[in-house]
Formats: structure tokens, sequence, C-alpha cells
């Protein structure tokens, strides 16, 4: 699952794919701006964990896994 984090006050998003479904990052999404959490916490397909102060998130964008082409065909 592709998930891109925007930050207050950075000029870039953070992008990660992450092994989880739509409904967990959305729910860790949501108890962080809720206030249970104060960072939202990501691990991608990598094992890097990504760590996000809540009050920071400007926005979070949840979407379909990206799927990488190979070779010349028609686009």
């Amino acid at each position: 699952m592709e998930v891109k984090i925007g930050v207050q006050h950075t000029p870039r998003e953070i992008v990660l794919e992450s092994g989880l479904s739509a409904e967990e990052v959305e729910s860790a999404v949501g108890e962080a701006l809720s206030g249970k959490a104060q960072l939202l916490s990501l691990t991608d397909d990598k094992g890097r964990k990504v760590l996000v102060p809540a009050d920071r998130i400007a926005y979070v964008e949840i979407g379909e896994p990206s799927t990488r082409r190979v070779g010349f065909g028609a686009l």
C-alpha cells in the first residue's frame, strides 16, 4: 500500500510502501490525530520505521501499491 504523508512546514512529502492494509493505516493515523499516540509510526516494506509527530501531520494519502513496469512496451 502506498502512503504519502504531508508534514507541516516541510516542502516535500514522505512516501512509503507499506505492507499494511488501508484500514490499518487509517486506524494508525486516527489514533495519532485523536491524541491517543504522540507519533504516527509506520513501517515500510524494507523494515524501516517512519515516525511523524502527530501535531505536524498536514495530510495522509492512502493509495494502491504501484506496479513496476518492465520492458519497452507501450505506455
